[in-house]
């Protein structure tokens, strides 16, 4: 494992120093609250008429972030090879055409030009940081085009152009402070690297600590790749005295030494429980599951979900990829997404963007994680679970709620969003307004 971990880590993390300061620039003017305009009413023309169906791929293949985004193609990938081996689409078989975003924001913005642009792409699956995200997001505005995003994020956001696949914040932060409250305690130290994700989460916790009877005793942040954790060690040894709740949304080569020097410092879980939105099956192999076992994450898939849909998916995925290989949530959610968009294709008879934009509301998928609707505010109900890590860096699911929830994008705890909602199947709603 040590060997596994060292590259990894290298992957991973090894080019913080040259990736945090664009990664910061293009996610330090986001707020949390965003007013959503609705896009051009016009359809452009894509790539459906010729022999293949050309679909967009659209993740980090090099630098700091390839090492999760390229599990996130591969799972992409083996949902088209399955729908192609099954007669593809509309007859026609999918023809993906990969790009690689390079951890560079800027990139994925030319990149997503280009495939829209110049390959006439029908769809684009991609991103994975919420600042990716929020760079390609007015090129398919503009162009009044389609991306389906499979990453859990910070919600605040609903556009007509996107569909979001993974989890709002009430599918996986709120009910899982809710958890915490009920089982693990009151007092909360939330930890973040500093950008929007971490920091919008944050505000949602403490709004929700606040009307919940919890408190919020700290909160401190990092830049991405600063490994300089021991001064938030002290101050959560110094703010929870007695032990307590950490909240964790750091990210990169600060997960790897925030856990070890935790476990150094004598803060282990049975007093000192974190919660991690952001650390799934592939980070606990490479942080090292002896730093992580007994602490908690909160995903709407595990590997160890039990059903007969998931053990049909981790079993093709081994097969494709190897046994070695985990599967975990963004993967999990990159994957529905292929049969989401092919299901709406089908619907619509056309691959005409307004068209199969209108027949995705109301997709319905028998999907591993569990049953999943796409809602008209463009994402999808999900079960919601919280794992704890065990020894073989796999997840026991502790928690899950008894049926799907529903999403919620605009959040119902910050004030200044409160009462809001979003419909894009009605024309006087779209992306943004006053719940009556």
């Amino acid at each position: 494992m040590t060997r596994e971990f060292n590259r990894r880590k290298f992957l991973i993390y090894g080019s913080a120093s040259l990736t945090s300061s664009f990664f910061l620039k293009a996610c330090a003017n986001n707020t949390p609250v965003a007013t959503e305009t609705a896009p051009p009413a016009a359809s452009p023309v894509a790539a459906g008429a010729g022999d293949t169906i050309k679909v967009g791929i659209l993740h980090s293949l090099s630098g700091t972030m390839a090492i999760s985004e390229k599990s996130v193609v591969d799972a992409e990938k083996l949902a088209i090879k399955e729908i192609n081996a099954n007669g593809g689409v509309l007859g026609k078989q999918i023809e993906a055409i990969a790009e690689d975003g390079a951890s560079n924001w800027d990139t994925f913005r030319e990149k997503a030009t280009k495939l829209i642009d110049q390959d006439k792409v029908v769809v684009v699956f991609g991103c994975w940081t919420s600042a990716s995200r929020k760079n390609v997001k007015p090129v398919f505005e503009s162009k009044n085009h389609m991306l389906w995003y499979p990453v859990q994020y910070e919600g605040q956001e609903c556009s007509k152009n996107i569909f979001y696949t993974g989890a709002a914040p009430n599918q996986q932060i709120e009910p899982s402070v809710d958890w915490l409250l009920k089982n693990k305690g009151k007092e909360f130290f939330l930890v973040g690297s500093d950008y929007v994700f971490p920091r919008t989460a944050n505000t949602i916790i403490k709004a929700q600590l606040e009307a919940l009877g919890g408190k919020t005793v700290g909160e401190d942040y990092l830049p991405l790749g600063n490994t300089e954790v021991t001064p938030i060690i002290t101050k959560i040894k110094q703010n929870l005295p007695n032990g307590g709740v950490i909240y964790n949304t750091l990210n990169g080569d600060s997960n790897v030494a925030f856990f070890k020097q935790l476990k150094g410092a004598g803060l282990t879980p049975d007093k000192y429980p974190s919660m991690s939105v952001s650390i799934a099956e592939e980070e606990v192999k490479a942080i090292g599951v002896e730093y992580l076992k007994g602490h908690y994450a909160a995903w709407n898939y595990f590997q160890t979900v039990d059903t007969p849909a998931n053990k049909k998916f981790v079993a093709a995925f081994k097969k494709e990829y190897g046994e070695n290989r985990v599967t975990n949530d963004p993967m999990e959610a990159a994957y529905i997404a292929v049969y989401l968009w092919k299901q709406a294709v089908e619907k619509a008879g056309t691959t005409d963007l307004e068209k199969v934009r209108a027949a995705s509301v109301g997709q319905t998928l028998d999907a591993p994680e569990g049953k999943v609707t796409m809602d008209a505010n463009h994402h999808i109900s999900k079960i919601v679970r919280i794992g704890e890590v065990r020894q073989d860096g796999l997840f026991d699911i502790v928690y899950a709620t008894p049926a799907p929830v529903e999403p919620v994008p605009w959040n119902q705890f910050v004030k200044e969003t409160k009462g809001f909602a979003c419909d894009w199947t009605d024309p006087t709603k779209g992306g943004k307004y006053k719940k009556a």
